[in-house]
């Protein structure tokens, strides 16, 4: 059974896709506990892994650390399968309501 799902996943060309979704499936275990408690895996689309931080502190230390996450993606998938990874931050608050909205500065506070 096991040989004819691999086949298949050859064939029809999934087995990156299936090999990128078993590494975000065990992210911690690939990361760390600590990076895994303040980043997770969004979306993999076309060699580019999406991951979006929990501050923007973690947004600037995991941009350091993506050299060394290339590295442990190259060895779990192999080489050229994520050929880019993009961190992004906290998403802030949407202060729009309802379908129409005055247009002006928006409030004058940061957030992250």
């Amino acid at each position: 059974m096991g040989e004819t799902l691999e086949r298949l996943a050859l064939e029809r060309g999934w087995s990156t896709e299936l090999s990128v979704g078993g590494v975000i499936g065990r992210w911690r275990d690939v990361v760390g506990d600590a990076v895994a408690d303040h980043c997770v895996p969004e979306t993999f689309d076309d060699g580019v892994l999406v991951v979006r931080t929990d501050s923007t502190t973690w947004a600037t230390h995991l941009t350091h650390l993506v050299p060394d996450l290339m590295a442990t993606l190259a060895a779990e998938l192999g080489a050229d399968v994520v050929r880019e990874v993009r961190v992004l931050g906290p998403a802030a608050p949407r202060w729009s309501r309802g379908r129409r909205a005055v247009r002006g500065r928006g409030p004058r506070d940061t957030y992250g």
